[in-house]
């Protein structure tokens, strides 16, 4: 920690001073609490990114020219592609088998949008058993140990605002029946939020310095940093497979996605679906000058979103659903010196602060600047990227809103509807409305099933299944 002359002396130097105007005032709690913000700051760093990002406007250009990506279809089109995904499946199932496979899961978020105090993960959100996200994730995870035989290590990346709360969870449901010791919480880095028109570092109060998280790409530098990848290299894991925590049907462990990242020598294997319309709010997937990269759905040019190719399709038809496999040594490379080469962008939010008369200011308008790294921002920086399409109505329904769409009703409604099409494929009935809706709650639980195919000779024949139905399997 700075002495307070030291500190004075650096934040002169990089106009900064004003985050000690009221340190006379504090007690000595606070002063100490201030001045190890203060030291916690690289100031160079900072300054660099209030000229680039806060005084230009050079945040605003957009690559020239971006193209479609090459995307590999979520089924094989014709005979060739078949044999492909049959050799990498079965890639998959050895790498896994072997060990060489950890999940990390990004899940620093809360639930406040979903109007649900603490960490997301916590939410309830199966239609039967009203299992956390967190649960949903970890029974995955054993399903996929147990039937590879190896142990899957699990990173969980918190937030300095959810850690122990998330830790506590994990404890008090005795880690969902996975071992402690294959467990990894590490938190999420801050960034200090600095305001839009000056770019002076915002104090939320008078003993403390206005942070925010630095983006889902600070999990990469949070693994470095926290020793994670460390600890993946003394496990003999190779392969990390990347989700993000609001995502209940998604797959954490999907051997077939693994196996292509392994199959094509990939540093990254990314997963996308087709846009349901040019603006929806996912990273359009794109080619600029040979690297796979993604152009997030507010910075593409609107004539770009619609743009249509002679069959009337979308020329940039396919959207991220932040899924990823990432080789255990590339983000070595990438952070190698304990700085990670991706790069920060500038998020323009309301945040309160401590005005100079030291009266607290809610602002009613965006008035300041968030830095964050975006995880997407790797694929430029790899040799070679994967890029695998994925069914929506298997993989995808996000839970990020209180009503509507991508909120708790549709993602209850994604997963019965996923679990009666399994249960169809082995040959069992499931009643359906009039709107061919499943007229049964059915949940499937993962320790049971991570795919269709688990099922084969789990579920009786004579299952019987009628309209109005609770259907739990396990």
């Amino acid at each position: 920690m700075m002495s307070t002359e030291k500190a004075r002396e650096v934040l002169a130097t990089f106009g900064q001073e004003h985050l000690l105007q009221f340190f006379d005032e504090l007690d000595a709690a606070g002063k100490k609490r201030l001045l190890e913000q203060i030291s916690s700051i690289d100031y160079e760093q900072i300054d660099g990114l209030i000229n680039s990002l806060v005084l230009s406007d050079s945040h605003l250009d957009i690559p020239a020219n971006p193209a479609p990506a090459p995307v590999l279809p979520a089924r094989p089109t014709d005979q060739a592609i078949a044999e492909k995904y049959q050799q990498a499946r079965l890639r998959g199932r050895e790498v896994l088998s072997a060990g060489k496979v950890a999940a990390v899961v990004v899940a620093g978020g809360a639930g406040t949008r979903l109007g649900i105090s603490g960490p997301k993960g916590c939410v309830q959100v199966t239609p039967i058993k009203k299992k956390s996200l967190f649960q949903v994730f970890a029974e995955q995870i054993l399903a996929a140990s147990r039937k590879y035989q190896a142990t899957i290590p699990w990173y969980i990346m918190t937030s300095p605002q959810n850690d122990a709360e998330t830790r506590l969870f994990f404890r008090k449901h005795n880690f969902f029946g996975l071992n402690e010791k294959d467990i990894f919480f590490f938190a999420q880095g801050q960034m200090p939020v600095v305001d839009k028109n000056t770019g002076k570092i915002l104090l939320a109060d008078k003993d403390s310095i206005a942070f925010s998280p630095n983006g889902h790409g600070g999990c990469i530098s949070a693994m470095r940093d926290n020793g994670v990848l460390n600890d993946m290299a003394k496990r003999g894991i190779e392969y990390i497979s990347y989700f993000q925590v609001d995502n209940p049907i998604i797959k954490c462990i999907d051997p077939l996605f693994i196996g292509l990242a392994v199959q094509e020598d990939a540093d990254i294997a990314t997963k996308v679906i087709p846009k349901r319309y040019p603006a929806e709010k996912l990273g359009n997937i794109c080619l600029v000058d040979g690297k796979v990269m993604i152009i997030e759905y507010s910075d593409l040019p609107e004539d770009l979103a619609r743009k249509v190719k002679d069959d009337g399709k979308l020329l940039f038809a396919f959207g991220s659903i932040a899924t990823h496999i990432f080789r255990r040594n590339f983000l070595e490379r990438i952070t190698d010196g304990g700085k990670c080469q991706l790069p920060f962008h500038r998020a323009l939010k309301k945040v309160p602060y401590i005005n100079e008369k030291g009266e607290k200011v809610i602002p009613t308008e965006p008035n300041a600047v968030k830095f964050e790294m975006f995880i997407f921002d790797a694929m430029p920086l790899a040799d070679k990227v994967v890029v695998f399409e994925t069914e929506r109505s298997e993989e995808f329904s996000p839970l990020k809103e209180a009503s509507g769409e991508n909120s708790m009703d549709t993602c209850i409604r994604d997963q019965i509807r996923r679990s009666a099409r399994w249960l169809e494929q082995v040959g069992i009935a499931v009643p359906r409305d009039a709107r061919g809706e499943p007229a049964a709650i059915i949940e499937i639980s993962p320790l049971l099933a991570n795919e269709p195919e688990d099922l084969a000779g789990k579920v009786p024949t004579d299952l019987k299944i009628k309209p109005g139905d609770e259907v739990y399997l396990e």
